[in-house]
């Protein structure tokens, strides 16, 4: 029996290649360079669109994330809008860094720093990285999209583990439309 060459999808060599632009756009403000986190919200929350992109290993993982409410004011799935206004409720687009663990309102969060114009509001804002009930796979089956988060990148619970071990402490995670599918 030979062994087979991995393959690589499209999507995911289209996320791996923003993942290492965007990586040499803010290399110096980051950390930690092995994964990056890059969010799609070209598509619609029923669908993965926050890829970790393992740089070193050249492989993704993509998992189920939210968006703002204020992004989409109808709760249609799709985000129609980025802000980085106090009090929007909605995503901001940009590079983000990484910080560290906290106890927050969800459990064990990641806490973000905005570091495009479009979001350097991040802190002030309280856009984070958390776990949500509202983000889990059970929401598709009853309602066809997640829930909404106050702007926030929330993931299911039994995923967001994923996010503490490898998108926390320092490393980039890039938010925009992106189309990568």
């Amino acid at each position: 029996m030979f062994a087979q060459a991995f393959a690589v999808s499209e999507q995911h060599r289209r996320v791996l290649g923003v993942a290492k632009d965007q990586l040499e756009r803010v290399r110096p403000q980051v950390w930690r360079t092995d994964v990056v986190g890059i969010a799609d919200f070209a598509l619609p929350s029923s669908l993965p669109r926050l890829h970790f992109a393992d740089l070193e290993a050249g492989m993704v993982h993509s998992f189920l994330v939210t968006h703002g409410k204020g992004s989409d004011s109808e709760h249609d799935g799709f985000l129609k809008r980025f802000s980085n206004e106090v009090g929007s409720e909605a995503t901001s687009r940009g590079a983000y860094i990484t910080y560290e663990w906290y106890d927050g309102k969800y459990g064990a969060s990641i806490r973000l720093g905005g570091l495009d114009p479009d979001n350097c509001n991040a802190a002030q804002r309280a856009v984070v990285m958390h776990p949500a009930w509202y983000a889990a796979p059970d929401m598709l089956q009853k309602w066809g999209k997640l829930g909404r988060s106050d702007g926030c990148f929330a993931m299911a619970p039994d995923d967001f583990p994923q996010a503490l071990w490898h998108l926390a402490a320092g490393r980039l995670l890039y938010a925009d439309k992106l189309g990568l599918s």
